[in-house]
């Protein structure tokens, strides 16, 4: 609703930054509170989150027509259409049309499973791995965690600008290179057995700033091809499959590292990545938006 289609790429990658500053902090956070009790591991963040719902409750505008603006009119689309009230019966129409009997939706939906299996395995079992596997210190693992957050902000950042500036708004183009190349810096890292520290932040950095490209651009392909008519629904669906991977990131590599060992967990995270890269490419031919569409 605020931002052009041509440009929502480049300006959605910013406002993703925030799941990555907040994912950082708290690793860092909670790696030094820990000590006053695990309990406050859930009390502090649980204080933040709530001072920062005070803050959207008063600042958060729905669209540039509710603060006085001109509604935005996506190329493909008049006036008229941009600004047209829908009816229950056609937009009911639109949206089974525009999401959920789109194939391309259904294909970046699948294909969020697997980006979030691996963003969710480094982040919720990294400082666990790397002390249990690579003998790191838990708080020199919380560090790594978070820079590997961070690296993914600016992964994430160019992954927007690379799809507005090169990739005409293709967003599943870019995810395919990105997640090849989160899955290559994977493999490294597992083929490495016991790096010195340095390298093995360095291989978790370049495998966040490739992982968070993906993590970005699905909402963003899914915002651009259903439209925004359709935006929130069709992120509501690809979220539905993302975090449906917990029960593969949380449990699922939790019984394999327990059982089988992290080596063999770790092997089993570079198959999803490389599932994943397949799984993108069959959007490849995917349009740039939907507008326009009848």
């Amino acid at each position: 609703h605020w931002v052009p289609p041509r440009e929502l790429a480049t300006k959605m990658s910013v406002w993703n930054t925030s799941h990555s500053i907040g994912a950082g902090l708290v690793v860092i956070v909670c790696g030094y509170v820990v000590s006053l009790g695990w309990r406050w591991c859930f009390f502090v963040p649980s204080i933040i989150a709530l001072l920062g719902a005070v803050g959207v409750w008063f600042t958060m505008r729905d669209t540039p027509q509710s603060v006085g603006l001109p509604a935005l009119v996506p190329e493909g689309l008049t006036k008229e259409e941009a600004e047209h009230e829908d009816t229950s019966a056609e937009f009911k129409a639109f949206v089974r049309k525009q999401v959920f009997l789109n194939p391309y939706i259904w294909v970046i939906a699948v294909a969020n499973f697997f980006v979030y299996v691996i963003r969710y395995v480094v982040l919720d079992w990294g400082p666990t791995l790397l002390s249990e596997w690579k003998g790191v210190f838990i708080e020199h693992a919380g560090w790594m965690v978070a820079a590997f957050e961070i690296s993914g902000i600016i992964g994430m950042l160019a992954a927007g600008w690379a799809t507005d500036r090169f990739f005409g708004g293709r967003s599943p183009r870019v995810c395919v290179f990105c997640m090849g190349f989160a899955t290559l810096f994977i493999f490294l890292f597992w083929l490495l057995d016991t790096p010195p520290m340095w390298l093995a932040s360095l291989l978790l950095m370049a495998a966040g700033f490739f992982i968070y490209g993906p993590q970005a651009l699905v909402g963003i392909a899914a915002a651009n091809m259903a439209t925004k008519r359709a935006a929130a629904t069709a992120g509501g669906f690809t979220g539905l499959f993302g975090y449906a991977s917990t029960l593969v990131s949380g449990w699922g590599l939790g019984y394999l590292a327990t059982n089988y060992g992290w080596s063999l967990a770790i092997s089993v995270l570079i198959g999803i990545g490389i599932t994943g890269t397949l799984v993108f490419m069959l959007a490849w031919n995917a349009k740039a938006d939907g507008y326009g569409t009848k």
